[in-house]
Parts: C-alpha cells; sequence; structure tokens
C-alpha cells in the first residue's frame, strides 16, 4: 500500500510527461526547446539586471559538495554558492564603471607567488628553485587529462584561478575606494579637540527600572505598527508556517518477540531441510562454533566481529555480572541492548594491563605493508634475529640501533613508541601481532616478533595494573519493524492525511487519536530544517509552491536522523514577500526598545519645572555631579557607558538645562557647568593619521552597501 501510495503522489507528474509527449506530436520540435530553453526556466536568479545561469548554478554547486566531501547539505551548498555568485555580478558593475581590469599577468603572478606553489616539490628544478616550466607543464597535462575526461582536477585548477581573479579585483576596488577616504590637518585637529574636551555637569537620571513593566505594556499592534515604520531593517520575507504530525516507524511489542526468538534460535545446533542438498542438514550454533567470523558472516549478523578485549565496566550493565561469572565457551542472552538482540559468547578470559609503554626496532622486507625495503623475508629475519641477540640485555644499544635503522616517528626516540591504550591497542587500526605481544608479555620482555610491517624487535618498558579482561563473540539482530507493523503505521498516516483533505481539523483529528501536534511557524523559502524533524526540504518546498492554499495538506515519507517515519502536514499559515511577521525572535528583539520608550513617556510625565532641582523634586530624585566627562569614554559616574547623553552634552550650551535625553540605562536631563579644552599640540599628522585610518578600516562595509542597494532577484526556492 506504501508504493501505491508513492505512485498516487507522482501521478500529476506523470501526466505532466504523456501530456509533454502527446505536445510532440502536433508541435515544432523547436518549441518545446524554446519552453524549457526559457529564460525564466534557465535562470536561477538577476543581479542588477545581469542573469545568473541556473545549469552553471548546479555545476557550481555539485562542485562544492564535492569539496566539502558531502558534508554540506545541498542547501547549504546552495546559499554558499549564491552568495559567491551574487558578489561576482555585483562586483562585475561596479570593476566596470570604475575601469579596473586584472589581466592574465597579474593573475599569474599572484599565482606564481603563492607559498603552496613556490614550496611544492613538483614545481623545482634540480636547484630545489621554483621552476615556472614546471608549473606550466602541470598544468598542460591536466588540461589533457580534462580533454580525455579527468574533468576533476582541471575544474578544481580553474575555480583557483577564478578565486584568484576575483581576490585582485576586489583588493583593487577596495584600494582604490580607501584612498579616497582621507583626512587633513584641521580634521584630525578637530577630531582630537572633540574626543578629550573635560566636561563637568549636574544632571538629573532616572532609570528605566523605577517603572514597572505592567505599567508599559506593547501591544502586538505596536509591534506591527514599528515593523510597518521600520521596513528597512526589518526586511519582509515570505513565510509558512506549518503543523504537523509524525509517525514514527517503530517495531511493535510482536516484532521485538519475533527478533529475540530468532536470535535465541542461534544459539544451539540445529537441523533444518537444505533445498540444495534435498535433505536435512545440522546448523551449527553459536555455542559449538569455533570460526566466529564465518559463523557471523554465514547468518547474517547485523553486527560484525569485535576481536577486542573488555574489563567489566565496558560491558552493558545487563550481562555484566553474568559474563564475569561465566567460563570460556558460555553464551549469554539473547539480550537487548543498543537496538539490537544480541548472543555473547565467552571466547577468552586474561588478565590484561589498561596501557602498555613500548619501544621497537623495525626491519621491513619487499612485499611488507608501507615497506620499500628490497630485503626478502628471509634476509629480514636473520637481521631482526641478530639485532635482538646485541639489544635484549642492553637498554642504550637498543636506543642506538633503532634511532639509526628505524625510519618512522619513533626515529631520534630510541624507537619510543609510547603508551597505548588497550582499546585503542586491538582496534582494527593496530596491527594485531604487535598488539597481542605488547599486551599477553610482561614488563620487560624483549622479542623478535612478525607483523604486516615486517620483523619487529619489541622491549615493553612499561605496563599498567592488569584487570581480568573478557573476548566475546557476539551475533545481533537489529530491532526492526516488520512489514505488517509498517503498513498499520502507513495506514494511520495515510488516514490523518485523507480525513485533513476532506476538511478535517488537525488538532481535533490527533485528540481523537491521541496524537501529537507539532507545529513549523515562519519557515522561510529557502529553509531545509522542520523544528523536531531535521533537514526535511521536500516540505519546505510543498509549502512554498506557487498554488499552495492554507488548509492544504500532504502525507511525507521522511528520514530523521536515519530512521524512517511518515509526517503529515497541513500548511496553516502564509505571508507574501512584503507581508509583516511577527516572529518571536523579531518580539524579542523589539520589545524592550518599545517598553523603554514607552517607560520614557512616563517618566518625562515626572518632569515638572525649569531648573534641575525642580525636575528632579517632581521626580523623586537628586541631582548628581559629573566631572572630567569626554566622549573618548564616555562613561557616567554610578550610571555606565551612555554615549548619546555625552554626545548631547558636547554640543549644549554652558549652564542652559537640556530637554530630556533618551539614554541606554534611563532618561537624563543635564546641564553642562563646564568645558575644558586639551592642551593644543605643535602638530596634529598622528590624529590625521588615526581619522584616516578609522575611514578606510570600514572599507569592509563596502560590500554590505553594495548588495543592499543592489536589485536582486531570487529564484533559489523555485529549483531547490
Amino acid at each position: 500500500m506504501a508504493i501505491l501510495s508513492k505512485i498516487r503522489d507522482r501521478s500529476m507528474f506523470l501526466i505532466l510527461i504523456v501530456g509533454l509527449a502527446l505536445f510532440a506530436f502536433v508541435l515544432d520540435p523547436s518549441s518545446i526547446q524554446q519552453f524549457f530553453s526559457s529564460s525564466k526556466i534557465n535562470s536561477i536568479g538577476e543581479v542588477n539586471g545581469q542573469e545568473i545561469d541556473r545549469e552553471e548554478f548546479a555545476r557550481q554547486v555539485e562542485a562544492y559538495r564535492t569539496q566539502s566531501g558531502g558534508r554540506a547539505t545541498q542547501m547549504q551548498a546552495v546559499n554558499a554558492v549564491w552568495n559567491t555568485m551574487i558578489s561576482e555580478k555585483i562586483f562585475e558593475t561596479q570593476l566596470e564603471e570604475a575601469g579596473i581590469v586584472v589581466g592574465e599577468k597579474d593573475i599569474w603572478d599572484a599565482m606564481t607567488s603563492l607559498p603552496e606553489i613556490q614550496n611544492s616539490p613538483l614545481f623545482k628544478n634540480e636547484a630545489n628553485l621554483f621552476d615556472e616550466e614546471k608549473l606550466k607543464e602541470y598544468i598542460a597535462n591536466m588540461k589533457d587529462d580534462a580533454e580525455a575526461g579527468n574533468t576533476q582536477a582541471w575544474m578544481n585548477w580553474l575555480a583557483t584561478e577564478r578565486s584568484i581573479k576575483q581576490n585582485l579585483e576586489r583588493q583593487a576596488y577596495t584600494n582604490l575606494v580607501s584612498a579616497g577616504l582621507g583626512a587633513s590637518l584641521e580634521e584630525g585637529k578637530r577630531d582630537y579637540l572633540y574626543q578629550n574636551t573635560k566636561m563637568d555637569a549636574q544632571l538629573v537620571y532616572v532609570p528605566y527600572t523605577t517603572i514597572a513593566d505592567s505599567l508599559s505594556v506593547v501591544s502586538r499592534e505596536e509591534i506591527k505598527k514599528y515593523l510597518e515604520d521600520n521596513t528597512k531593517r526589518f526586511k519582509p520575507e515570505a513565510t509558512r508556517t506549518l503543523q504537523y504530525v509524525k509517525f514514527d516507524i517503530v517495531p511493535s511489542e510482536a516484532d521485538d518477540a519475533d527478533v529475540k526468538a530468532t536470535v535465541e534460535n542461534f544459539i544451539n545446533d540445529r537441523e533444518e531441510y537444505s533445498n540444495a542438498a534435498k535433505t536435512t542438514v545440522k546448523i551449527v550454533g553459536l555455542k559449538n562454533a569455533t570460526d566466529y567470523e564465518a559463523f557471523l558472516n554465514d547468518n547474517k549478523s547485523d553486527l560484525s566481529l569485535d576481536n577486542g578485549y573488555k574489563y567489566k565496566n565496558q560491558l552493558p550493565a545487563e550481562i555484566a555480572d553474568e559474563v564475569f561469572n561465566a567460563t570460556v565457551g558460555d553464551v549469554v542472552g539473547p539480550y537487548k541492548n543498543n537496538g539490537y538482540y544480541k548472543i555473547s559468547k565467552v571466547v577468552e578470559t586474561l588478565e590484561l594491563p589498561d596501557s602498555v609503554k613500548s619501544s621497537h626496532i623495525l626491519v621491513p622486507y619487499v612485499g611488507a605493508t608501507r615497506s620499500i625495503s628490497l630485503k626478502t623475508k628471509e634476509a629480514a629475519k636473520k637481521s631482526a634475529d641478530s639485532i635482538f641477540t646485541l639489544v635484549r640485555n642492553n637498554k642504550a644499544k637498543f636506543n642506538e640501533v633503532a634511532d639509526e635503522i628505524n625510519t618512522d616517528g619513533t626515529k631520534g626516540k630510541g624507537g619510543d613508541i609510547g603508551w597505548i591504550r588497550k582499546d585503542q591497542a586491538f582496534s582494527q587500526g593496530f596491527d594485531r601481532d604487535f598488539a597481542d605481544y605488547i599486551y599477553k608479555n610482561k614488563k620487560g620482555s624483549v622479542a623478535v616478533v612478525e607483523t604486516a610491517f615486517g620483523y619487529h624487535v619489541i622491549r615493553i618498558d612499561d605496563q599498567t595494573e592488569a584487570e581480568k579482561a573478557v573476548k566475546l563473540a557476539t551475533f545481533a539482530r537489529l530491532i526492526e519493524a516488520s512489514e505488517e507493523t509498517e503498513n498499520n503505521i502507513f495506514e494511520q498516516a495515510e488516514t490523518l492525511a485523507a480525513r485533513l483533505s476532506e476538511g478535517g481539523n488537525i488538532d481535533e483529528l490527533a485528540k481523537e487519536d491521541d496524537l501529537n501536534v507539532q507545529s513549523a511557524v515562519n519557515l522561510k523559502a529557502l529553509d531545509e530544517a522542520i523544528p523536531g524533524l531535521n533537514t526535511q526540504r521536500q516540505m519546505v518546498t510543498w509549502a512554498f509552491n506557487e498554488e499552495r492554499e492554507l488548509g492544504d495538506s500532504k502525507r511525507f515519507d521522511i528520514d530523521v536522523l536515519g530512521k524512517r517515519a511518515y509526517a503529515v502536514a497541513v500548511l496553516k499559515g502564509k505571508t507574501d514577500k512584503d507581508g509583516l511577521v511577527i516572529s518571536s525572535d523579531l518580539i524579542t528583539q523589539i520589545r524592550p526598545e518599545l517598553i523603554n520608550k514607552k517607560k520614557r513617556a512616563l517618566i518625562e510625565k515626572t518632569f515638572k519645572g525649569s531648573t534641575l532641582e525642580e525636575i528632579a523634586s517632581s521626580a523623586n530624585t537628586s541631582v548628581r555631579s559629573v566631572s572630567l566627562v569626554t566622549l573618548a569614554s564616555p562613561l557616567i559616574s554610578g550610571v555606565g557607558n551612555e554615549p548619546a547623553v555625552v554626545g548631547a552634552m558636547s554640543t549644549l550650551p554652558i549652564d542652559q538645562v537640556s530637554d530630556a535625553i533618551e539614554g541606554d540605562k534611563g532618561v537624563f536631563v543635564v546641564k553642562v557647568t563646564k568645558r575644558e579644552l586639551p592642551a593644543e599640540l605643535e602638530n596634529y599628522e598622528s590624529f590625521r593619521k588615526r581619522k584616516v585610518t578609522q575611514l578606510q578600516g570600514r572599507a569592509y562595509q563596502l560590500y554590505k552597501v553594495l548588495e543592499e542597494t543592489a536589485d536582486i532577484n531570487d529564484n533559489r526556492s523555485k529549483f531547490f
């Protein structure tokens, strides 16, 4: 039934394909081609009238994901490539207007000066110096490979060239703009005097905290009005709100019992009829198995063989005591652990340290792992035996020979490998023969041991105290939902979807069946995550379909962290691009501002009189005095940083009472009693330079301004 539903879900797509096939008989083929190649179909967006080609965009998205090693999601790649291409288009216009041209020689010079190019052995000559000809040859070979079909390296190289060109162009443009941001000596002097003039003042200060929040409640209408008045600051976006019910595909109690019984059936030997042998054959159980890897593979265990040794505290709590009281050959289970039913056979018990410190001397031979030696295996064994005789009772000699012979990271360290933990030693990344020797022999032991890397002379330098450890052979089956269970869950999801399509209310229907309704509020067109469901781009795309209406519903097949499920969603909210969306994030940002504005009005109503003393008395506070306040350090004693208030003080006439001033922490009325200019300097060059540095340091805002003023048309959500 799940398969039939998927076919139904795609019925419109099938109708479209059939329809296009029929049109192909009556339309000129070029008409169809023109339809699919129209600018709207092939444009992912526009910047200042320049189109961004959809196919090129898609190629770059795929290249980005490849370069990320698959770590970037599709929408992360889409957004990254979009930002890059938007930046390119915006700067193209500016560069053209500014007459800035970056030539091939500029790009080549920048490329050949890169440290990774200069220092690469690939591009050095016999004198170990960088050789441009070798780089040119390397590039030519990449191009030849690309023509032969191996395009990846060549595409990466072209991307590098493009990146270098963009950096050069933007650097040139930014430098040009920065050069126009200057300052005169007079401006340097003015800035010096302005910032360092010391001011004494008297003031009345009433903190916002003196007014209870309950007296300055902000309504939703006021927040909406504030947003309407500040559309440049809060750019409205199209949004959608979904309500959904998630149906997890989880095993039933019957499924659990079936898996448990299946796993239990693998403990002892059993007889089964063999179609191949045309007779009953004996199937060996885990209890009597000897080749455990073959047993797990033949019986399709859902977990592979673990050759590691476990201390008691490393075993599942439900079997730890039983395993450590068992003898070799005993089978424990079935038991449930991490979503599996398991049976475990005690294969070996022994005393093992947790960590071992060792040293080695390696004699490799032809064919050994990572070996470049020309020695035969027999010659290597003979050398290792000779070295063993020489160093087994002489630590200093061991270290000397190790430093002379070893070529790995232990060279210069006397062959010291350092401390190796048990779990590390018996992992797949460590040689098993080496691990067996250092863990199953005592401190001070020296021996010749053959490993995949050659012959080692190994010395055990130290060990932690030994503890009892066990090795288990574990057969496991994942506890999964059966086909019957999955069909039942699918029917529940389909039934809800059908009732919703008939006009049912999701909250009421969910309450009837004891289902949990969740919400995804104010989704943006390019979002890919649904709260509670992780990445579900298909649900966002569905919600933003131009034909979607409020109340529309749909069932989705979803995957949440590797687990399959169904989600039945209803479109509950919809705003257009220019519509206002009062989200919780915006409310959190705006409400404190509006509350303080209301508190300011309430505080100002308490201000009566024309002198500071009268105003202070009416506001039930006192007049404060501050001294030596500067714009360079706009701190008001007992209040904190108040740049707006100190800025107002710098322009007020002496001894004149100001109007109410809105500060960060409260409302102020100020009277400046004294201004003390700083001492004049002979030269203001340093302050002029500082002013220039400050201005040029703002050049980083250039792109943001260009982006805000650009005419950008974004069609990403229609294609991804």
